[in-house]
């Protein structure tokens, strides 16, 4: 039941922004492919990784990898911005075109959010918030966000 119950979520979360996306198509002339959402997810994900870190997340070449960020790129959704560090890397951070993008989704989860307050008294607001940070933060150890950060591998 419980698998259940979070799979519906999680279709109709997908659904709702598929369907905004979708009714936004006409005005937009730069849209991303499937393939280019999924790479923005890891990247925002990996929040500001470097070509390499995205390359191994995904699991695909360096090549690759710098195909779909150039592309990503030449859309204005992604730039390269030095890393203070290193002078040779560069981090991948969405641009405020593709915030926006996302924001579709957020105000959605803002609306969730705020719905979940008004049905459910404080104390079980409380645990529902306490219950999704130890699934996030104990129960889903196979994606853990820093295991794809190169350099804190190597530290």
């Amino acid at each position: 039941m419980l698998s259940t119950a979070i799979s519906q979520i999680y279709d109709k979360l997908k659904l709702h922004f598929y369907m905004k996306v979708y009714s936004r198509f006409e005005n937009r002339e730069a849209t991303l492919t499937t393939v280019e959402s999924f790479s923005m997810e890891v990247i925002m994900a990996l929040d500001e990784p470097t070509v390499a870190e995205f390359a191994n997340a995904v699991n695909i070449s360096s090549p690759n990898a710098a195909h779909r960020i150039k592309c990503l790129i030449q859309k204005g959704y992604v730039e390269k911005i030095r890393s203070e560090e290193d002078a040779r890397e560069y981090h991948l951070k969405p641009t405020r075109k593709y915030l926006l993008y996302r924001k579709i989704n957020e105000d959605y989860l803002n609306i969730i959010m705020e719905r979940c307050k008004e049905r459910f008294s404080p104390e079980d607001f409380d645990k529902l918030c306490e219950m999704l940070d130890i699934i996030n933060k104990e129960l889903m150890p196979e994606i853990d966000i820093k295991d794809y950060k190169f350099f804190e591998k190597i530290k």
